[in-house]
């Protein structure tokens, strides 16, 4: 049986992020790393259906630190650059 989640999104300038892994160490290792690129919420973690942890943590995506605000920085579009008229 397949678990369909319905929650309300999260505000503007933030993601929900959630993560499954085998063990809660494996999980918490995935959400140190974001917490080092992007400011976040506490953590909270349940245990899953198969025995397996879920991780759910919100980051605050506007203010990103560190290794995400160069990346970010890098992959956005130059102004002028975006599409031309003769591409769809």
């Amino acid at each position: 049986m397949k678990y369909i989640e319905t929650q309300t999104l999260p505000s503007p300038g933030h993601a929900e992020v959630r993560i499954v892994a085998h063990t809660p160490e494996a999980a918490r290792a995935v959400a140190e790393v974001l917490r080092h690129c992007f400011a976040g919420a506490e953590q909270r973690s349940y245990p899953g259906l198969d025995g397996d942890t879920r991780l759910h943590l919100t980051v605050d995506t506007a203010t990103p630190a560190g290794p995400a605000r160069s990346w970010l920085a890098a992959s956005r579009t130059p102004v002028g650059a975006g599409a031309h008229s003769d591409e769809t």
